[in-house]
């Protein structure tokens, strides 16, 4: 259980973020536990996590702010292990460099400042700039799948829902466009229609029968030679 204390420091933190929210960085603690904080980072633009929503836990000790907290990130980030401990010196990890003074603004601060380096720590891996863009991208996405996320911060489940709307009418109307079968399909219909009747011509023409051809030369030649067997 919470000591007396740290209840009145967290309480008294909480609404002092209220009141001055700090950039790229929202925190909330649980409604059933004040020890246990809820953070989303917002990636920094003009880096590999530009765009990405890192959602996160904080885990205050008892005797806050006389001890310090552990720090976990959920969302798959390219920088750090997810559901693990992350080495900072505002952590638990470090006891002994611990500053009472230091807040959770200050502390997630810290981790953000963190995160964009790349020295390695215990909790940290190494990937490429893509994978760190590719994971921002899908970072809102995987957190919207979290009960705990979208109860917590739901301006942010709000943002996705907008955006999957933006993208389903786009998605419809290409769905909707014919494709180039279905365009082209009349003309061609109309094109077989027309070749095959010239083609019977055609044979009709080329298909005439030469004793036909005799007759008609016959019958030709007795039509001139009747004048003549007149005289």
């Amino acid at each position: 259980m919470a000591e007396k204390a740290c209840v009145k420091r967290l309480q008294k933190e909480y609404r002092a973020l209220c009141k001055e929210p700090v950039s790229h960085v929202v925190a909330r603690p649980s409604p059933n536990d004040i020890l246990e904080w809820h953070y989303v980072l917002e990636g920094s633009e003009g880096t590999p996590f530009a765009g990405g929503l890192y959602y996160g836990k904080i885990k205050f000790p008892p005797e806050y702010p006389f001890k310090p907290p552990g720090i976990s990130m959920v969302t798959p980030n390219g920088r750090f292990m997810t559901q693990k401990k992350i080495c900072l010196s505002m952590s638990d990890f470090h006891p002994e460099s611990w500053n009472p003074m230091w807040s959770v603004s200050s502390i997630l601060t810290g981790l953000l400042s963190f995160m964009m380096d790349t020295s390695p720590t215990t909790g940290s891996v190494t990937t490429t700039v893509a994978e760190k863009q590719k994971l921002a991208k899908a970072s809102l996405a995987f957190n919207c799948k979290n009960p705990t996320f979208r109860k917590l911060f739901p301006e942010y489940v709000e943002k996705y829902e907008e955006q999957q709307l933006l993208v389903q009418p786009d998605q419809e109307q290409v769905s909707s466009m014919p494709t180039q079968a279905e365009i082209s399909s009349p003309l061609l219909d109309g094109l077989n229609s027309v070749e095959p009747h010239k083609d019977m011509e055609n044979q009709r023409r080329k298909s005439l029968p030469t004793w036909l051809l005799l007759l008609l030369v016959s019958i030709f030649g007795v039509v001139m030679a009747l004048p003549l067997l007149q005289l």
